[in-house]
């Protein structure tokens, strides 16, 4: 038996006779267990903002304090001490606002949760750059 390491690319990818395509959450499911599916309503931009506003509220349960979202101040002054850079907090929030809207407009169909990200990151940059942070 030969133990050396073999090419695993070919491993990760479907027979040539299966249809893949990406569901809401931008995973990768073949065409045989795909479930019929029904096109809902787009959400309005309130719903938008209630969706973003629960992402945070999570987010900040699971990552941070209950005060909310508090992780860019850290991280930039992290990233300005391995590069010798100043950002500021909001810059920060800028930056990954941005990087969900570039995401956004590389694909074909959005990817929901990164708009409600985006959305989420346009308040923290906001309140972030309205209290000098």
């Amino acid at each position: 038996m030969n133990d050396a390491p073999q090419d695993t690319e070919a491993a990760y990818l479907p027979p040539d006779d299966v249809a893949l395509e990406l569901n809401p959450a931008g995973d990768v499911v073949p065409d045989e267990v795909k479930p019929d599916v029904v096109e809902l309503p787009k959400p309005k931009a309130a719903e938008l903002l209630g969706r973003a506003a629960m992402h945070m509220h999570d987010r900040a349960s699971t990552y941070d304090a209950l005060g909310g979202e508090r992780s860019m101040g850290k991280t930039v002054a992290a990233f300005n001490a391995i590069t010798g850079r100043d950002l500021a907090e909001s810059e920060g929030w800028l930056m990954m606002s941005l990087l969900k809207a570039v995401r956004a407009q590389t694909r074909s169909e959005p990817h929901q949760d990164s708009l409600e990200d985006m959305i989420a990151y346009a308040a923290l940059y906001a309140e972030s750059r309205g209290d000098g942070r």
